[in-house]
Protein backbone atom coordinates (compact mmCIF):
# COMPACT_ATOMS: atom_id res chain seq x y z
CA UNK A 1 0.00 0.00 0.00
CA UNK A 2 1.24 3.41 -0.51
CA UNK A 3 1.25 4.50 3.12
CA UNK A 4 3.22 1.62 4.06
CA UNK A 5 6.01 1.90 1.24
CA UNK A 6 6.12 5.96 2.36
CA UNK A 7 6.57 4.59 6.20
CA UNK A 8 9.09 2.20 5.13
CA UNK A 9 10.98 5.01 2.96
CA UNK A 10 10.82 7.22 5.85
CA UNK A 11 12.17 4.65 8.41
CA UNK A 12 15.20 3.36 6.15
CA UNK A 13 16.32 7.23 5.98
CA UNK A 14 15.72 7.26 9.55
CA UNK A 15 18.04 4.09 10.23
CA UNK A 16 20.80 5.85 7.43
CA UNK A 17 20.96 9.09 9.03
CA UNK A 18 21.25 7.57 12.52
CA UNK A 19 23.86 5.45 10.28
CA UNK A 20 25.94 8.20 9.13
CA UNK A 21 25.85 9.58 12.71
CA UNK A 22 27.72 6.60 14.74
CA UNK A 23 30.25 5.65 11.89
CA UNK A 24 31.26 9.62 11.50
CA UNK A 25 31.50 9.48 14.78
CA UNK A 26 33.34 5.80 16.04
CA UNK A 27 34.32 5.03 12.18
CA UNK A 28 33.20 2.68 10.12
CA UNK A 29 34.36 -0.67 12.82
CA UNK A 30 32.02 0.83 14.92
CA UNK A 31 28.69 1.12 12.78
CA UNK A 32 27.03 -1.53 14.07
CA UNK A 33 23.68 -2.87 14.05
CA UNK A 34 23.40 -2.18 18.01
CA UNK A 35 24.93 0.82 17.66
CA UNK A 36 22.48 2.29 15.06
CA UNK A 37 19.16 0.95 16.60
CA UNK A 38 20.31 2.90 20.05
CA UNK A 39 21.04 6.18 17.41
CA UNK A 40 17.72 5.25 16.17
CA UNK A 41 15.52 4.70 18.95
CA UNK A 42 14.49 1.45 17.28
CA UNK A 43 15.04 -2.33 18.33
CA UNK A 44 17.64 -4.42 16.87
CA UNK A 45 15.07 -6.58 14.67
CA UNK A 46 13.66 -3.51 13.15
CA UNK A 47 17.39 -2.48 11.66
CA UNK A 48 17.52 -6.15 10.64
CA UNK A 49 13.90 -5.87 9.01
CA UNK A 50 15.03 -3.26 6.70
CA UNK A 51 19.16 -4.08 6.26
CA UNK A 52 19.45 -8.00 6.78
CA UNK A 53 22.98 -8.05 7.55
CA UNK A 54 25.60 -5.39 8.69
CA UNK A 55 27.15 -5.48 5.01
CA UNK A 56 24.31 -4.06 3.71
CA UNK A 57 24.21 -1.28 6.08
CA UNK A 58 27.73 -0.16 5.16
CA UNK A 59 27.17 -0.75 2.06
CA UNK A 60 23.85 1.53 1.61
CA UNK A 61 25.80 4.00 4.15
CA UNK A 62 28.40 4.21 1.30
CA UNK A 63 25.94 5.41 -1.10
CA UNK A 64 24.61 8.19 1.07
CA UNK A 65 28.23 9.30 1.55
CA UNK A 66 28.74 9.52 -2.06
CA UNK A 67 25.69 10.68 -3.15
CA UNK A 68 26.29 13.95 -0.47
CA UNK A 69 30.06 14.18 -1.59
CA UNK A 70 30.53 13.51 -5.06
CA UNK A 71 27.89 15.19 -6.54
CA UNK A 72 28.30 17.97 -8.64
CA UNK A 73 25.63 20.63 -9.25
CA UNK A 74 26.30 24.24 -11.03
CA UNK A 75 23.85 26.63 -9.84
CA UNK A 76 22.49 29.24 -11.82
CA UNK A 77 24.15 32.00 -10.65
CA UNK A 78 27.94 30.38 -11.15
CA UNK A 79 26.55 29.07 -14.61
CA UNK A 80 25.71 32.52 -16.02
CA UNK A 81 28.74 34.43 -14.81
CA UNK A 82 30.03 36.13 -18.12
CA UNK A 83 33.70 34.92 -18.11
CA UNK A 84 34.66 30.76 -18.12
CA UNK A 85 37.49 31.00 -15.67
CA UNK A 86 34.88 33.31 -13.39
CA UNK A 87 32.24 30.24 -13.56
CA UNK A 88 35.31 27.67 -12.92
CA UNK A 89 36.83 30.38 -9.96
CA UNK A 90 32.96 30.62 -8.33
CA UNK A 91 32.38 26.67 -8.85
CA UNK A 92 35.73 26.10 -6.78
CA UNK A 93 35.31 27.89 -3.68
CA UNK A 94 31.21 26.87 -3.69
CA UNK A 95 32.48 22.97 -3.80
CA UNK A 96 35.24 23.45 -1.33
CA UNK A 97 33.22 25.56 1.05
CA UNK A 98 30.43 22.44 0.66
CA UNK A 99 32.89 19.28 1.17
CA UNK A 100 34.60 21.57 4.27
CA UNK A 101 31.49 22.74 5.92
CA UNK A 102 31.44 19.04 7.34
CA UNK A 103 34.80 17.28 7.76
CA UNK A 104 33.02 14.48 9.08
CA UNK A 105 31.51 13.80 5.93
CA UNK A 106 35.15 13.59 4.70
CA UNK A 107 36.56 11.79 7.08
CA UNK A 108 34.29 8.61 6.89
CA UNK A 109 34.82 9.03 2.79
CA UNK A 110 38.73 8.41 3.08
CA UNK A 111 37.70 5.47 5.46
CA UNK A 112 35.84 3.95 2.99
CA UNK A 113 38.22 4.90 0.35
CA UNK A 114 41.18 3.03 3.05
CA UNK A 115 38.25 -0.29 3.34
CA UNK A 116 38.08 0.00 -0.51
CA UNK A 117 41.69 -1.56 -0.68
CA UNK A 118 40.24 -5.07 0.86
CA UNK A 119 37.23 -5.11 -0.84
CA UNK A 120 36.95 -4.68 -4.37
CA UNK A 121 33.33 -3.79 -4.89
CA UNK A 122 33.65 -0.39 -2.62
CA UNK A 123 37.07 0.48 -4.41
CA UNK A 124 35.41 -0.08 -7.65
CA UNK A 125 32.05 1.85 -6.65
CA UNK A 126 34.37 4.99 -5.07
CA UNK A 127 36.00 5.02 -8.14
CA UNK A 128 33.26 5.12 -10.40
CA UNK A 129 31.77 8.25 -8.14
CA UNK A 130 34.77 9.74 -8.82
CA UNK A 131 35.23 9.61 -12.36
CA UNK A 132 31.21 10.91 -12.25
CA UNK A 133 32.31 13.86 -10.25
CA UNK A 134 35.76 14.85 -12.40
CA UNK A 135 33.94 14.31 -15.57
CA UNK A 136 30.78 17.22 -14.17
CA UNK A 137 33.37 19.54 -14.39
CA UNK A 138 33.51 19.07 -18.36
CA UNK A 139 30.79 21.75 -19.17
CA UNK A 140 32.65 24.16 -16.77
CA UNK A 141 36.48 23.63 -18.15
CA UNK A 142 36.14 23.44 -21.85
CA UNK A 143 34.71 26.91 -22.18
CA UNK A 144 37.71 27.92 -20.23
CA UNK A 145 40.19 25.74 -22.51
CA UNK A 146 38.56 27.38 -25.74
CA UNK A 147 38.76 30.89 -24.43
CA UNK A 148 42.12 30.47 -23.08
CA UNK A 149 44.40 28.68 -25.47
CA UNK A 150 47.36 29.74 -24.99
CA UNK A 151 47.34 29.64 -21.04
CA UNK A 152 46.57 26.22 -21.36
CA UNK A 153 48.44 24.66 -23.98
CA UNK A 154 48.17 21.09 -24.01
CA UNK A 155 45.88 20.93 -21.22
CA UNK A 156 42.69 18.61 -21.97
CA UNK A 157 39.59 18.74 -20.40
CA UNK A 158 40.12 15.69 -18.36
CA UNK A 159 43.44 17.63 -17.26
CA UNK A 160 41.82 20.54 -16.07
CA UNK A 161 38.96 18.60 -14.61
CA UNK A 162 41.21 16.49 -12.58
CA UNK A 163 43.13 19.83 -11.14
CA UNK A 164 39.69 21.35 -10.51
CA UNK A 165 39.10 17.52 -8.51
CA UNK A 166 42.13 18.10 -6.70
CA UNK A 167 41.71 21.37 -5.29
CA UNK A 168 38.27 20.57 -3.98
CA UNK A 169 39.28 17.44 -2.69
CA UNK A 170 42.84 19.24 -0.88
CA UNK A 171 40.43 21.76 0.96
CA UNK A 172 38.13 19.28 2.88
CA UNK A 173 41.40 17.59 3.52
CA UNK A 174 42.78 20.66 4.97
CA UNK A 175 39.34 21.11 6.69
CA UNK A 176 39.38 17.90 8.12
CA UNK A 177 42.27 18.27 9.72
CA UNK A 178 42.30 21.83 11.04
CA UNK A 179 38.31 22.41 11.40
CA UNK A 180 39.06 25.33 13.72
CA UNK A 181 41.29 27.38 11.86
CA UNK A 182 40.45 26.33 8.15
CA UNK A 183 40.55 29.66 5.63
CA UNK A 184 38.84 28.63 2.41
CA UNK A 185 39.71 32.23 1.00
CA UNK A 186 43.59 31.63 1.88
CA UNK A 187 43.51 28.06 0.68
CA UNK A 188 42.09 29.31 -2.79
CA UNK A 189 44.64 32.27 -2.34
CA UNK A 190 47.44 30.03 -2.09
CA UNK A 191 46.08 27.38 -4.67
CA UNK A 192 45.78 30.57 -7.17
CA UNK A 193 49.51 31.48 -6.38
CA UNK A 194 51.20 28.26 -6.58
CA UNK A 195 49.41 27.42 -9.44
CA UNK A 196 50.42 30.45 -11.14
CA UNK A 197 54.17 29.72 -9.79
CA UNK A 198 54.60 26.24 -10.82
CA UNK A 199 53.06 27.33 -14.48
CA UNK A 200 56.18 29.83 -14.89
CA UNK A 201 58.35 27.53 -13.81
CA UNK A 202 57.44 24.88 -16.49
CA UNK A 203 57.30 27.58 -19.50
Amino acid sequence: MPGQKASEETRREQILTAAYEVASRKGIDGLTVRAVAAKAKLSHGLILFHFKRRNQLVAALLDRVLATTLVLTVPDDIAHHAHPMDRLRALLRLETDRLATDPRRIRLFFEYWALGFRHRAIRVKISAALERYRDGFHAIVRPVLEKEPARFGGVTADGLAGVAVSVVTGGAVQAMIDPDDFDIQEYLSAVHGMIGRLTALAA
